[in-house]
C-alpha cells in the first residue's frame, strides 16, 4: 500500500466552492489520512450495469512543474455500518467499462514541503454539467429546457 498524499498537510490550490463539494469532501478526508484500499475486486462494482458507483475520483500526483508520478482512480465504498465512506482503487479500464466521463469539476493542492502538485478529477456516468450545456448527439438543443 502507497499513501494518497504525501503527507497529511497538502494546501488547497486557488480553492473554490464548488457544485460538486459534497463529493470532494469525503475523498480528500479519506485521502489525507489514509492508505489506498487494494483493487483486486474492483471491476465487481462495474459489472452490473444498473447498480453502478454513483461517482469516480481520479487523483494526480506530480513533481511541482514536473513530472507526473502516478494517476489513480477511487469509489466511494460504504462499510458495512453504512456510516463511514471509504474509497476503493479501480483501473482506468474500470471506467471505461462504467461509461464514465470526466466532468469539469477539479480541485488543486500543493505541497510546498515535498514540491508535490495534487490534481482530483470527478467521473460520472452520463454527466450534466449545468454551466456547461453542449449541444450533442446524446443530447440535441431541442431537448434542452431553458
Amino acid at each position: 500500500m502507497s499513501s494518497i498524499f504525501c503527507c497529511s498537510s497538502p494546501s488547497p490550490y486557488r480553492p473554490a466552492y464548488l457544485s460538486h463539494e459534497a463529493k470532494f469532501d469525503p475523498f480528500i478526508i479519506w485521502a489525507k489520512g489514509s492508505e489506498s484500499s487494494p483493487s483486486a475486486d474492483s471491476a465487481s462494482f462495474f459489472q452490473d450495469p444498473n447498480n453502478l458507483p454513483p461517482y469516480a475520483v481520479q487523483f494526480v500526483r506530480q513533481v511541482n512543474f514536473g513530472a507526473i508520478e502516478a494517476k489513480r482512480y477511487f469509489i466511494p465504498h460504504c462499510k458495512a455500518g453504512g456510516s463511514q465512506i471509504e474509497f476503493v482503487e479501480i483501473t482506468e479500464q474500470d471506467l471505461i467499462t462504467g461509461n464514465f466521463q470526466k466532468l469539469n469539476s477539479y480541485k488543486n493542492f500543493k505541497c510546498t514541503t515535498h514540491n508535490k502538485f495534487f490534481e482530483v478529477n470527478l467521473y460520472q456516468k452520463n454527466p450534466v454539467n449545468q454551466h456547461h450545456w453542449r449541444l450533442n448527439i446524446a443530447r440535441p438543443a431541442s431537448e434542452i429546457d431553458l
